[in-house]
């Protein structure tokens, strides 16, 4: 199975071009590939598939199996994939998601790295698109007990769920024990994306990420948006933001017509192949 590896700000997943390599058992492949010893070592598996309605289509798996229905950092190397291997024409493409269809513009490609553009659509506040257990119009600033200790979120749906809480230094978070507490979160019933951010203006947010089925991860581009929107709403932050993340930074704005929109790299690592099996 020939496969690409790619990154956005180190949020990395295995791409594979299965528009003509049929993959039978997509979960065990995500698996097995995003293992960082003995696999290709990635955040999950996206698989770049025919659609009847846009350019092409993504299929997102995390890295332990589970679907994700849309992926911020992935949709970015999807576009610069695409037109790289001559699949579509750029630098406009349309992109079909479990999210609906998002279109993307490769601003500038130099053939390793892209910078990419992407309008991710409306947000969502409403605690059913999560969905959530939690009544009321939307989840803002709500304290969310986790027994031993009570935090402030905010949720938004950026197609995937997204809670965000802010905090005044993120150098006290324990990232690994707090984060699967939220993500798992009886309030949030098929699991959630966890964001902690720190304001450092109202221009910039520094924030850092527990992907559900993934763990901690370097970057998150639909968690960028969400917190971007989070910030907006609740009076800390701008409606244009830079977020900065471990892995590098994603120009975010919640634009006049309700769209967000999200600016940032697309990087090509390597190619192979996979011979571990499981692809057809």
């Amino acid at each position: 199975m020939k496969f690409t590896k790619m990154h956005g700000i180190g949020n990395d997943y295995v791409y594979v071009d299965a528009r003509t390599m049929p993959i039978d058992d997509p979960v065990s492949l995500a698996q097995h590939v995003s293992d960082r010893h003995s696999g290709i070592g990635s955040d999950g598996l996206i698989l770049i598939k025919r659609s009847d309605m846009a350019d092409v289509a993504m299929a997102i798996y995390n890295a332990d199996g589970s679907r994700a229905q849309m992926c911020g950092n992935g949709i970015r190397c999807v576009a610069k994939y695409v037109v790289d291997h001559g699949i579509a024409v750029g630098p406009e493409l349309d992109i079909e998601t479990d999210a609906g269809v998002k279109r993307a513009c490769l601003v500038s490609n130099d053939g390793h790295t892209a910078t990419v553009r992407v309008d991710m659509g409306e947000p969502s506040l409403e605690p059913a698109a999560l969905p959530s257990t939690i009544s009321g119009p939307s989840i803002i600033d709500y304290s969310l007990d986790l027994g031993d200790t009570v935090l402030a979120v905010t949720c938004v749906s950026m197609g995937n769920p997204h809670a965000v809480v802010f905090m005044e230094n993120l150098e006290s978070l324990v990232l690994s024990e707090i984060g699967p507490k939220i993500e798992n979160a009886p309030e949030f019933p098929e699991r959630i994306n966890a964001h902690f951010v720190e304001v450092v203006s109202d221009r910039q947010l520094k924030m850092m990420t527990w992907e559900r089925g993934s763990g901690a991860t370097n970057a998150c581009g639909t968690g960028a948006c969400a917190v971007c929107v989070a910030g907006s709403l609740t009076g800390r932050s701008a409606k244009s933001v830079v977020a900065e993340l471990p892995g590098g930074s994603l120009d975010v704005e919640w634009g006049r017509d309700g769209h967000v929109s999200m600016t940032g790299p697309a990087v090509e690592v390597f190619s192979g192949d996979w011979l571990g099996g499981l692809n057809c």
